[in-house]
């Protein structure tokens, strides 16, 4: 009996330890918020941040010329209290989903009606649909220090995007 009662001790013991260090793991990509005010307009984004890990980013884990969720998980989203000006395009107020297309040269930026997508479908195929486009704009890239984890900050002349080696102005106001 009292073997008995040691095992179910020690058991109970283990998936204790277990459920603990579990819980206390960071996720993979960490979901984000960020706000910011970009001319009268309260903006947030919402994005989970995946890290490179040793990973080489553009052109092998996020295709070049492809639909990217512009972010892990789920396509990120913006909202805005007020209607702001995106590359030159009036942005209602609202939430929306963004999506980037990576190239070698300028990379476009979409801003979709369908928030809370969930990007893309294994195989790459997106859930985006581009009928409920919004805004598209053109935005060169730039070679930047390196950068870890995924990142957006909400700044005074729009949106920007770093990661890996990249940094990217999304010109907004």
């Amino acid at each position: 009996m009292k073997t008995i009662k040691s095992l179910l001790m020690a058991g109970l013991l283990v998936m204790t330890a277990q459920l603990s260090f579990a819980q206390g793991q960071a996720p993979a990509s960490p979901k984000m918020t960020v706000t910011g005010v970009i001319g009268k307009a309260n903006v947030t984004l919402v994005y989970s941040s995946p890290s490179v890990k040793g990973r080489k980013i553009w052109g092998e884990l996020v295709p070049m010329d492809k639909v990217w969720r512009a972010g892990a998980n789920t396509a990120t989203s913006i909202e805005t209290d007020a209607d702001i000006s995106v590359g030159g395009n009036n942005l209602p107020k609202g939430k929306y989903s963004i999506y980037m297309i990576p190239s070698e040269g300028e990379w476009q930026v979409i801003i979709n009606s369908e928030a809370g997508q969930w990007g893309v479908k294994r195989g790459g195929e997106t859930t985006r649909n581009a009928e409920k486009d919004v805004v598209t704009i053109k935005a060169k890239p730039k070679k930047s220090d390196f950068k870890e984890a995924l990142e957006y900050k909400v700044v005074k002349k729009g949106i920007s995007f770093a990661w890996e080696n990249i940094k990217l102005m999304i010109p907004a106001k």
